[in-house]
């Protein structure tokens, strides 16, 4: 059956040490899962998990130069970082225990969660969506995937973002309010996750706006690091 109009292009993020790519599905993302975090946000620092969506065509890798070009999005004066680890899901399933998270797992990569804060308090206000704050064109930079099987002590793992030279975010994956597998509990009682996802799982204090020309360098130890450069 012909298309009536020509389908996007899967969108696939590459995977270290192999010439295979991950197909990403959909991209979940946590909000405030980091105490301190959610106080600068102006939260209480603890609070029940909720969740919001990027499209997956907001991924942006990285280039030739092993920097992710990131366009001032339109709309915005005050563009935010927010580093996150990222889980690849592998194996799909609903209503997954914490205890099984595990085995759902494909592997671990570096991420932003770029946020148009500006639009995003506006929406807050006004008691209406995110979307136009978080889920806009580039919004989701993403360094290589790390399969798990590659990667020792990821849940006390040191998370850091680098503006221009000067850490701007400096903590530890310790620091979940909800840990990796308490998230993907939570997360496939309200969705049945499918091999391909990616959920983002919050992002420590320190965040902060950037403007064109900074240079963002987010690390967590073990995996690939990524830079992104904001044009």
């Amino acid at each position: 059956m012909p298309y009536a109009v020509e389908p996007p292009a899967l969108v696939t993020v590459p995977v270290h040490g192999s010439t295979e790519v991950f197909p990403v599905h959909r991209i979940y993302c946590v909000g405030r899962n980091y105490a301190e975090h959610a106080k600068e946000m102006g939260g209480t620092g603890r609070e029940a998990p909720f969740f919001f969506m990027k499209p997956a065509d907001a991924v942006l890798l990285a280039g030739p130069d092993g920097a992710a070009h990131m366009p001032y999005p339109t709309l915005t004066q005050n563009l935010h970082h927010e580093i996150e680890l990222v889980l690849a899901i592998g194996a799909g399933g609903t209503c997954i225990a914490a205890a099984d998270a595990h085995r759902h797992i494909y592997g671990y990569a570096v991420g932003l969660d770029m946020t148009r804060r500006d639009l995003q308090s506006d929406m807050k206000k006004q008691g209406r969506p995110w979307s136009i704050g978080k889920g806009f064109d580039h919004s989701a930079p993403l360094g290589t995937i790390t399969p798990a099987d590659q990667v020792l002590g990821i849940e006390q793992a040191a998370i850091s973002l680098d503006v221009n030279g000067q850490t701007r975010q400096s903590s530890s994956i310790s620091q979940l309010i909800w840990n990796i597998a308490e998230t993907i509990e939570q997360l496939s009682a309200a969705w049945t996750l499918q091999a391909g996802d990616l959920i983002f799982t919050g992002t420590p204090e320190g965040v902060g706006a950037v403007v064109s020309g900074d240079l963002l360098l987010g690390r967590i130890a073990g995996l690939q690091a990524l830079t992104v450069r904001i044009v």
